[in-house]
Parts: structure tokens; sequence; C-alpha cells
């Protein structure tokens, strides 16, 4: 079996798909093969705090390499960060929020109903139950997963053998900020100083885990 053999079949299904990105390998190769076996190719990313410009460079960069629009949406955990005060002042007139209504919402902006994900059985054993489930088609769902049978290595050679850019802020950081935890931002505000603050201006609080990190960093 060819590991390209899902999104042939995929192609054969619809021309237009939207691609979950988040900038991490899976979904960048993703990206790269929804070019490639696609006649259009909708993108979007979703932020925890929006604008931070170790981010947007390579979103940007992402869209000139690929000549594609990347749609930025908030992340639906961050509408509980707002509506109970995580980090911040609650604001109870923020609905919470979950992961298919970002979907809604995306394939409404877009009018395209496919959304691809880098989604591997490889993954968790939850990840291996859902596409044990669902194959690499979810028809019910409106998803796709060109991935589903590769594994990790098969990634990395992909991305080498295709030469794929891979951000710098990895090599940095470690992570593209996907949540708010003290750790994580203890490393922003050591790499990129400029975003950390641009964080506290949404979550101010935040700095509170920061400094937890760093008292129990120094024991």
């Amino acid at each position: 079996m060819s590991l390209l053999d899902q999104i042939k079949l995929q192609s054969k299904i619809t021309d237009e798909v939207i691609v979950s990105f988040s900038m991490g390998k899976d979904s960048l190769v993703v990206l790269d093969l929804a070019c490639k076996y696609f006649k259009k190719v909708h993108v979007f990313f979703m932020y925890m705090v929006p604008g931070l410009e170790f981010q947007e460079r390579a979103l940007q960069r992402y869209e000139q390499i690929y000549n594609v629009k990347i749609h930025r949406v908030p992340h639906f955990e961050t509408s509980e960060f707002y509506r109970f005060g995580s980090f911040r002042t609650p604001d109870y007139s923020v609905p919470v929020l979950d992961v298919n209504d970002v979907y809604s919402y995306i394939r409404q902006e877009c009018n395209c109903f496919w959304i691809i994900g880098g989604e591997r059985k490889a993954d968790s054993i939850f990840r291996n139950g859902m596409l044990n489930k669902s194959g690499s088609v979810d028809l019910k769902r409106g998803r796709m997963y060109p991935l589903c049978y590769w594994v990790k290595k098969d990634v990395l050679d992909y991305i080498k053998l295709k030469k794929l850019y891979y951000p710098s802020f990895y090599q940095k950081l470690g992570f593209s900020l996907h949540s708010l935890h003290g750790k994580q931002l203890y490393k922003l505000r050591e790499v990129y100083p400029d975003d950390y603050r641009k964080v506290l201006k949404f979550f101010p609080e935040a700095g509170a885990g920061v400094a937890q990190y760093e008292f129990y960093k120094k024991e």
C-alpha cells in the first residue's frame, strides 16, 4: 500500500477542501499534499491570542509558498477562558464553543464541506479507535484523514524529501503556543518577549502560571 493511496482516493471524491493547519509537522504535510491533489484549497489556523508576531511571520510565509489564504480563527478552548475567567476576568456573555462550531464557521466562510487534517492512527489509542471506525474518509462528519496510516517517521521523511519549510520558532520554542501553561509562556517570554506581553493583554493573569513555574523550576 502506498502512503499516497488515501489522498488519491480523497481527490476523487472532491476537488475542494479546507485544511486544518496548526503549523505542526502533520498538518504541514497535509497542506503540501492538499495543494498537490486538490484544485481548490482553503486553510484555517486556530490561535490562542491573535496576531502573535512569531506565528504571523510563519503563516505569511506559508501563504506565499502555497499561494493560499490562511483564515485566522480563535481556538475554541479560549471561549471557556473568556466565559469562566481563566487567566482573566470572566465574561458570561461569551458562549462556550467546541471544535464543531469552528468547523461550521469555516465551512460557511469558505463555502466548502470537506475538512482534512493530520490525524493519524498511530497518534493515540483514541485516534486509532476513531480512525478504525471511520477510515480515511468520514462521510458523516465531512472529514478526511490523508495521513491515517502514516507513522511519525513517514511524516519526517516526507518533510525532508520535499524540503518543506518548517518554522524556525519550533527550534527556539519547541511549540506553536496552543495552551497558556506556565511552562510554555515562560519560554515565550524568554524567546519572544513582545509576544509574551501581547498574551498578557488578553490574559493578564497568565503571568501567575509563569511565576509558579519559575519558582518551582529553581527548587
